[in-house]
């Protein structure tokens, strides 16, 4: 089941700082900021593998994936869970190309795109944890 994404939520993913997270294994976890992941369209986000590193060999593994993205200042903010697909030509990596392009940033060595499941608020109060 596929979750969207509000226009809030968008906002928010272009303007803080995404963190991604994977599995390596069945009991490490990885982490790490994403600042090139954002929106693609009303149930997916994407991002720029820019590293090749052990995120993209978690998500090639099969690893499902989580994002969270916080504004501090509100407080405010959003979990995301999904399945991850890698894409190395056509639509979603031009896309990615041309977002490297515009920032003056290098070329990505694969896009990620990943299928939205669920969505949780990050929310502090009476929202907090809850599926969006």
């Amino acid at each position: 089941m596929d979750a969207t994404l509000t226009e809030e939520m968008k906002d928010m993913l272009r303007t803080q700082l995404p963190i991604l997270a994977t599995v390596t294994d069945a009991e490490t976890p990885n982490i790490g900021p994403k600042r090139t992941l954002r929106a693609y369209d009303e149930s997916s986000l994407v991002f720029n593998e820019n590293t090749a590193g052990r995120h993209l060999g978690n998500i090639r593994a099969g690893s499902r994936v989580a994002v969270a993205v916080v504004d501090r200042e509100a407080p405010d903010g959003y979990r995301f869970l999904g399945r991850a697909e890698v894409h190395e030509s056509g639509p979603v990596m031009d896309d990615a190309v041309a977002f490297a392009r515009e920032r003056g940033m290098g070329l990505p060595k694969a896009a990620v795109l990943i299928r939205i499941e669920e969505i949780f608020s990050l929310k502090p109060g009476a929202t907090a944890g809850k599926r969006v």
